[in-house]
């Protein structure tokens, strides 16, 4: 693994009233150790799993593959402050990786066809043909078995299960898998995905409390609303 540890220095906070400082997981979380090559951050909309995420990565100065998310509607100047206050323990330091968001592949494939114009062989790495051309869950999955994720490294994925069906959810954890076998790799993922949770070996980080914390997969709230739901789907949809 190349990422050991995770600390918040929510004492040096600017204020608590403004996001990110006002998710309670960040101000009352000071450490998380990671000791899975598989980590996953799970919470409900709003916890803070991918503000981590996009922190982590401006902290480590990982590549964010897509670009970043510039609105006009962002008028807070706080919102991408949170990489300020964290502390990260790397063995050994800088390793290769980048952070995947899944709302911005599009931006990420428009570019790779750009360059395939003048190197048309860059498509060779992505399954020989251009992403834009096959459906987002192909794309998807073409792009995390290219030569990029197979690189030793370490890897930010925000909801990779975005454009994939639970067929093609349960073949993504098939690859990280895979690629575990391969040489030194680490992922750690956003998801609100029970099936990409369920990942054998893996880490998970719950948010759903008011103190991140370690959390076994049955213990999640997604788990338990998933069984729920398909035991008896109709009682969700009663007036």
């Amino acid at each position: 693994m190349y990422l050991k540890s995770i600390a918040i220095d929510a004492e040096r906070f600017p204020n608590t009233d403004s996001y990110p400082f006002n998710i309670p997981g960040f101000r009352r979380t000071r450490r998380l150790d990671i000791s899975t090559a598989v980590t996953f951050f799970v919470g409900r909309n709003g916890s803070g799993k991918s503000t981590l995420l996009e922190a982590i990565a401006r902290r480590s100065g990982l590549l964010p593959w897509g670009g970043t998310k510039v609105h006009r509607s962002h008028q807070n100047p706080y919102e991408t402050q949170l990489a300020n206050y964290l502390s990260l323990t790397f063995d050994p330091k800088h390793p290769y990786g980048f952070h995947f968001r899944a709302e911005a592949f599009f931006n990420f494939a428009s570019s790779l066809d750009d360059i395939a114009l003048d190197d048309p062989r860059r498509d060779q790495y992505f399954g020989g043909r251009s992403l834009n051309v096959v459906s987002h869950g192909e794309s998807f999955l073409a792009f995390f078995n290219s030569y990029s994720f197979q690189l030793d490294g370490l890897y930010l994925l925000d909801e990779p299960e975005a454009a994939l069906s639970p067929e093609s959810q349960v073949q993504f954890v098939k690859d990280l898998l895979r690629f575990q076998q391969q040489g030194r790799k680490q992922y750690i993922i956003a998801t609100h995905s029970p099936i990409i949770m369920a990942c054998p070996g893996a880490g998970i980080m719950g948010f759903d409390n008011p103190e991140i914390r370690p959390t076994q997969y049955k213990a999640l709230n997604h788990y338990k609303f998933y069984k729920e739901f398909l035991e008896n789907p109709e009682r969700f949809f009663c007036p």
